[in-house]
């Protein structure tokens, strides 16, 4: 999210948005300090990094099928799409899209038909929710590698009051009823979908329809549950929880469970932080309460209230499991993984049979994680599968000049994770990981959002939206990009591809921005098209041939382009030369991308379309461009019009 609040640091940067003002004090190194001296070691080996390099990395990764050169450089043969903003959806040429659900649109079979002049909370409970980020499919029948039947699971990630509404009302000026119906337009929907002739419907009434919402049952997992942090009113045993809200990103298991990370959860609570005795714990976490959070749940719902209910923050800033073929299925909340404004998480089954997930913590100067379970993967139980994420050992990534990720254990007792330093418990550290990070040496990021592994070469690649911006004083020798509005994306390769070692490489892949602009200091493929850089990489996607498909959140602000998507091979001649595929409608963000098995369809999430407009005068009214009708958070299906593989 953005807005136009702007402040500055007391590090110098300025701030563009209050969701990412840092609250990392900064003791660790800066990843700045380290790109300085990588930067000069790049190009040294003449900028990209050996094929033979990335093939070591993979090491046991099974058979797999690799992209071969087609015409030219690149093994993708689409027709980039120029840059441009305006009120439509694009797509690149032989290409279709199709939006196949809307904010407001029945998920369950019972919810009415949307109105937006007449909306209401129970009717919204039903409905498909507001902003949706997160993507994952999900065959049908469940163990198949089906791609003309499956659910999608998909996330809400907050709301936009001023373009909900009639008359733009925001935080304290909504009615008890309108900041309900925020309220249920959180969380998540659970659809199923078919495939007829090259084109995707909804299956209404489908027996695995589901919203789930913030009042939706669930319960705490792994080494916090039943900790006295996590007594509230609504859990008296510190078990028991209720919700899920702020999902951005996700991942879908190798057993076939969803994951979601619950990320700026800060925007929901009233009071004052600092008279609870978490007030350490919610000020590392980055701004929760105050008299009026963006959100007015608080000033009717004593949940969100911190002078009634001080630990309820404590329940969010999860990674959250559940099985989207189970409907009655509670929501369970990992701990394991740790508790911060996680992105998503993404799971990879390790050579030994471990599970192994990393997750990005989504805000400026904060950290990369990686979980691995205690208990193996069996591909023939996938009820013995079901509880991997339960109990594990946690890490964070630092970072080192000669190329070297060093990943330092969370656990509680080792180094200064002691009853000194305020832990007194494995919950204590999860609780407050972000603190446990600080202690361990993390290295901090430029807001590490999705953290995804490639299934061709098992590497790993960390998008890096952006950072505050540097003000001008604060340029040195080790921080070249003052003004690094743009983002990066980092590839770490796990030796001889185990992915439980101690110690990763890294490298640069690409930093983004526009290469004809020198103050960028973007570095791509020499070959880079004028409309194949971007700015502000955010989530992504691998098809099955191993190449990269980018989503940007952010560049219409930071670049003047509209957001959408990029891809890319990661390997051979046209490594990291990207191309453009997809843009959004004005003011939108691209999200949640994710391809059917036999990658012919690849589906996206467009949320927040016009959204520093208002729902009485809106930038766009993508998709129904209806007179009265707002703009509408959509899903869409991608497909080739000779129904081909994307990119091929």
């Amino acid at each position: 999210m953005s807005s136009d609040k702007r402040n500055v640091s007391e590090h110098g940067w300025l701030i563009e948005d209050d969701d990412d003002i840092p609250s990392n004090p900064l003791k660790n190194r800066d990843f700045y300090d380290v790109v300085a001296a990588r930067m000069s070691r790049r190009k040294m080996l003449g900028g990209m990094m050996a094929t033979t390099a990335l093939a070591a990395a993979a090491g046991s990764v099974g058979s797999v099928r690799k992209a071969q050169a087609a015409d030219g450089v690149s093994t993708l043969t689409f027709t980039e799409l120029e840059h441009g903003m305006d009120e439509d959806f694009h797509v690149a040429p032989d290409y279709e899209s199709q939006v196949l659900i809307r904010w407001g649109d029945r998920v369950n079979a019972d919810a009415p038909d949307f109105d937006p002049m007449a909306q209401a909370a129970d009717a919204q409970a039903m409905q498909y929710g507001y902003n949706n980020d997160y993507v994952g499919y999900c065959p049908l029948p469940q163990g198949s590698t089906s791609s003309d039947s499956g659910l999608l699971a998909i996330n809400h990630e907050y709301t936009t009051d001023q373009m909900m509404f009639p008359g733009g009302p925001k935080g304290k000026a909504l009615t008890r009823e309108q900041a309900d119906i925020t309220r249920m337009a959180h969380g998540l929907s659970v659809i199923e979908i078919a495939r007829e002739n090259n084109s995707w419907r909804v299956v209404d009434g489908s027996r695995y329809a589901r919203r789930i919402t913030p009042d939706t049952p669930g319960m705490i997992t792994g080494p916090a549950a039943g900790s006295p942090r996590m007594i509230t009113t609504s859990s008296p045993d510190g078990i028991a929880t209720f919700g899920t809200y702020g999902n951005c990103a996700g991942g879908v298991t190798p057993w076939g469970t969803v994951v979601t990370g619950e990320e700026n959860v800060q925007n929901y609570f009233k009071g004052d932080a600092a008279a609870t005795a978490e007030a350490e714990n919610y000020a590392r976490y980055g701004g929760i309460g105050g008299d009026d959070p963006r959100y007015a749940w608080g000033h009717f719902h004593e949940r969100w209230q911190l002078d009634k209910d001080p630990n309820e923050p404590n329940h969010v800033g999860w990674i959250v499991e559940f099985d989207p073929y189970d409907p009655g299925a509670p929501l369970l909340k990992r701990t394991s993984l740790g508790r911060c404004k996680h992105e998503g998480a993404n799971v990879f089954i390790n050579a030994d049979g471990r599970a192994v997930a990393y997750t990005g913590d989504d805000q400026r100067f904060e950290y990369v994680y990686r979980f691995i379970s205690a208990g193996t993967y069996d591909p023939n139980d996938r009820a013995a599968n079901m509880n991997l994420l339960e109990d594990g050992d946690l890490s964070v990534a630092e970072f080192t000049d000669d190329g070297r990720v060093v990943w330092h254990p969370l656990k509680h007792g080792d180094g200064p994770l002691t009853a000194e330093n305020g832990f007194n418990s494995q919950a204590d550290v999860v609780i407050e990981v972000r603190k446990a990070g600080d202690l361990v040496g993390a290295t901090p990021l430029d807001r590490p959002e999705d953290v995804d592994i490639n299934p061709v070469t098992g590497t790993v690649f960390v998008m890096l939206t952006n950072n505050s911006r540097r003000m001008p004083q604060a340029v040195d020798a080790v921080n070249p990009r003052h003004n690094n509005l743009f983002g990066h994306i980092v590839e770490l390769m796990p030796p001889d591809g185990d992915h439980t070692a101690d110690e990763f490489g890294w490298e640069f892949f690409i930093l983004a921005g526009n290469p004809e602009v020198a103050l960028h200091g973007a570095d791509y493929h020499s070959d880079i098209s004028a409309n194949g850089w971007f700015a502000n990489p955010d989530n992504c996607a691998f098809d099955n041939k191993g190449r990269l498909w980018i989503a940007t959140d952010g560049a219409y602000r930071s670049a003047g382009v509209a957001d959408g998507v990029w891809a890319c091979d990661v390997t051979g001649d046209g490594r990291a030369l990207t191309k453009h595929f997809l843009r959004t409608p004005s003011q939108a963000e691209l999200c949640g991308p994710a391809f059917t098995p036999d990658d012919t369809t690849f589906f996206c999430a467009v949320q927040h379309p016009g959204e520093r407009s208002s729902f009485d005068d809106p930038a766009t009214r993508w998709p129904d461009f209806q007179e009265g009708m707002p703009p509408r958070p959509s899903l869409v299906a991608v497909t080739k019009i000779d129904g081909g593989e994307i990119g091929s």
